[in-house]
């Protein structure tokens, strides 16, 4: 049976209660000094260990409720202890410290199953910080506000939520993929929910929507007078997610020179304002998401190959609506009760009839295309009840062009708006529904595309 030390009458508190337990892994004795006194004073108490060997042998005889490890000891390296508590105590998180620089070790030890790692010398600012997020682990026992859960019970949504379960106990970065609106925001919330940071900022930024001029201001804030208009200071997204999660939505729209300070940042955990002379550490965990294939954009040279690399230490993957349309009716009658909720009316009901047609739509824009279908049937539907009709499902590409028959010319309005329509949708479908790549595509520009998209009633 495994151990563990009581309390004792000095470290404060009520005197019965089992104390907090650290082991502590190093062949360094200046380094074990510095890592008991500092746990020491934040009221735990902690058991030491030079080897790998000698570290097994304390795991197998106490229960911990944190471990910190060195990278490289004398009889192997901190892999070794990591893999064995993933598998024998699953429920103790590991911090890794290795040597300045070494990012291959760093991305090896968070895919081992590492709660976080550590940079030598060690910063006592964030060994505490990783201290306080490694003990705050247990999860949140709040319930998930209305439209932030996940739904559906399809063995691939099953899959996601076990292993947004899973994400939620690491501090590991994560990229997420998936087709757009397929829910990788909604994923990399329930991950910051679920986790040590839910107390902390969620930092949700769109890398395709900031000018690139503005990208290094925006992302590391800037000093009073330091640009034209810079009239007072300002913080960036790390700072405004300092302790919490940095959310990077489509991240592969991040131009090279930006990379470059992101990867730094990203390995440093220090970042410098625009105008300022001195770098502020900052205790940010990173999710990134594209709708892109990362990797290829890496073989075209579009995208860093190390920063690619850092990002995607852990993948998760969204699957589109029609890989789980077993699920399709119960994500329905939950948007239909938020919507209705929303804006005060009853909840209608589905018929039969419109379930058949949702289940059988492919959906190209996935959840996001769903929610958009059921808010205009919602908003035209006069009865209680939604039918096939209400949806007004846009057939596939390539159908609208079999209609086009010399009699359909007429009226010329309606055939142009046809032909528009179709050549419209067939963009949005090769690009999933990016409309900005959609107008490059069609050759008009952005706004162009939007009143377009307005006048022929497209969602």
């Amino acid at each position: 049976m495994l151990k563990r030390k009581e309390r004792n009458g000095s470290s404060g508190g009520d005197a019965n209660r089992p104390a907090l337990a650290a082991l502590i892994v190093d062949d360094e004795s200046d380094i074990l000094e510095l890592l008991e006194l500092t746990l020491l004073r934040m009221g735990l108490e902690v058991d030491r260990a030079a080897s790998v060997q000698e570290a097994l042998r304390q795991l197998k005889a106490n229960r911990y409720d944190l471990c910190l490890t060195d990278m490289r000891l004398p009889d192997g390296d901190g892999v070794e202890i990591v893999r064995h508590i993933s598998a024998e105590c699953p429920d103790t998180p590991v911090a890794v410290i290795t040597a300045y620089g070494s990012m291959e070790n760093a991305v090896a030890v968070l895919k081992a199953g590492a709660f976080d790692y550590l940079t030598k010398p060690v910063s006592l600012e964030q060994l505490r910080a990783v201290v306080k997020s490694a003990l705050n682990l247990q999860p949140s026992k709040e319930a998930a506000p209305e439209g932030q859960a996940l739904l559906g019970d399809s063995p691939a949504m099953r899959q996601v939520a076990a292993m947004i379960e899973k994400l939620a106990r690491s501090q590991a970065p994560v990229y997420i993929t998936g087709e757009s609106g397929s829910g990788k925001e909604l994923a990399a919330r329930l991950i910051h929910q679920n986790g040590p940071r839910r107390s902390q900022p969620f930092v949700p930024v769109n890398c395709g929507a900031i000018p690139e001029s503005l990208m290094e201001s925006e992302f590391f804030g800037y000093k009073k007078g330091s640009f034209t208009g810079a009239d007072q200071d300002r913080e960036g997204f790390f700072q405004a997610a300092n302790g919490g999660t940095l959310f990077l939505d489509e991240v592969a729209d991040l131009p090279l020179a930006m990379q470059v300070k992101l990867l730094r940042a990203i390995q440093e955990k220090r970042v410098r304002k625009v105008g300022e002379t001195k770098e502020e550490g900052v205790d940010v965990r990173v999710i990134s998401a594209t709708h892109q294939n990362l990797a290829e954009c890496v073989d075209q040279g579009l995208f860093r190959q190390d920063l690619y690399y850092r990002l995607n230490v852990i993948g998760l993957r969204m699957p589109a609506l029609r890989e789980m349309r077993e699920d399709i009716p119960l994500i329905a009658r939950a948007i239909l009760r938020r919507l209705a909720q929303q804006t005060g009316v009853a909840v209608p009901e589905l018929t039969p009839e419109a379930l058949s047609a949702l289940e059988q739509y492919d959906f190209p824009g996935n959840v996001r295309e769903l929610e958009n279908i059921l808010e205009r049937a919602l908003a035209l539907c006069g009865e209680t009840k939604i039918g096939a009709d209400d949806l007004y499902l846009s057939p596939p590409a390539g159908v609208l062009s079999q209609t086009h028959e010399p009699g359909a010319k007429w009226p010329l309005q309606e055939y142009l708006d046809r032909v528009e329509k179709e050549a419209i949708l067939e963009a949005l479908d090769k690009t999933r529904y990016n409309k900005t790549a959609a107008a490059k595509l069609l050759g008009i520009t952005f706004r162009a595309l939007r009143y377009r998209l307005e006048r022929l009633g497209i969602e």
